[in-house]
């Protein structure tokens, strides 16, 4: 069966989908996207990705060219129609092509909308058992890491270091603090207590984040939410890296250093479990 894509209102066979060589998103990366986590043909949280989608457009001051209804009938259907139960369902909204090269916003702006799904990948057992390997590096991002963009050279740069090294991701500090990683967000655990730091313009609002946080609330887990420091990061007891697609993980080494004992943790094993268990009983269950 040939992959389904939406595009412009219309659906089509992906190898038939089209976009002018003169969009603004293939140009100059002037769009934004969202990438929604589907269990069971059941979008998670679709409310509040389609919120931070409209966060996105606002900022970069593009209007949405669909209201939430109407996304959320073409995801759900997407989800259904797909030949997968457990799907990655990517939304992405370009300012659309333009006559001329032009930095300058077009006169009259036609946004090109495109969703498609993919297969989830969730992390291989070995990963969570024995953890994963992480480099580090200054935040070399813009200073709106807060919207959700198709920008994504920088981030794809500090990937790639990770990459280079043999690791799974880069975790980022800007002046002394820690940030995010290169695609994920960064938790620490010292003492017992889950540290987060603050999601403000130099993060991306992570919706995995916010499960991370409410289910250390709902099981007594003690947690804080304050800007942390690199030195705190890297004298962690557990460090952790949280996305839709890689659920958490535990970060073991962090520049070829041993974190806390060099092996998962404690906190991570009971997080792990909660996290398993909401999945089952709220990210797979009927709306």
């Amino acid at each position: 069966m040939s992959a389904r894509v939406f595009l412009n209102g219309q659906w089509l066979d992906a190898a038939e989908a089209r976009i002018p060589v003169m969009d603004r998103g293939f140009l100059f990366g002037d769009g934004v996207y969202e990438v929604i986590p589907v269990y069971s043909r059941r979008p998670f949280r679709l409310e509040q990705h389609l919120q931070r989608l409209q966060h996105s457009l606002d900022g970069i001051r593009l209007a949405n060219p669909h209201d939430i209804e109407a996304w959320t009938g073409f995801v759900n259907r997407l989800a259904a129609e797909a030949e997968w139960e457990d799907q990655s369902i990517y939304i992405q909204v370009t300012r659309g092509p333009m006559a001329v090269r032009n930095h300058a916003f077009p006169a009259v702006v036609t946004p090109t909308s495109v969703i498609l799904a993919e297969p989830m990948s969730t992390p291989q057992p070995a990963q969570r058992e024995q953890g994963i390997a992480a480099v580090s590096a200054a935040d070399i991002r813009w200073l709106r890491c807060d919207l959700k963009t198709t920008s994504l050279l920088a981030n794809c740069l500090l990937r790639q270091m990770a990459v280079d090294a043999g690791c799974v991701e880069t975790v980022l500090f800007r002046d002394g603090f820690l940030t995010e990683g290169s695609a994920s967000s960064i938790f620490v655990v010292k003492d017992g207590r889950l540290l987060a730091p603050i999601q403000n313009h130099l993060m991306l609002p992570g919706i995995t984040y916010d499960v991370i946080l409410e289910l250390a609330a709902r099981h007594g887990m003690p947690h804080e939410v304050r800007d942390i420091t690199e030195a705190e990061t890297r004298g962690a007891d557990e460090l952790w890296m949280c996305s839709s697609t890689k659920e958490v993980l535990p970060i073991v080494t962090l520049d070829g250093k041993p974190v806390g004992g060099g092996r998962p943790g404690p906190q991570f094993a009971a997080m792990y479990a909660w996290y398993q268990a909401f999945k089952v009983t709220v990210m797979r269950a009927a709306a």
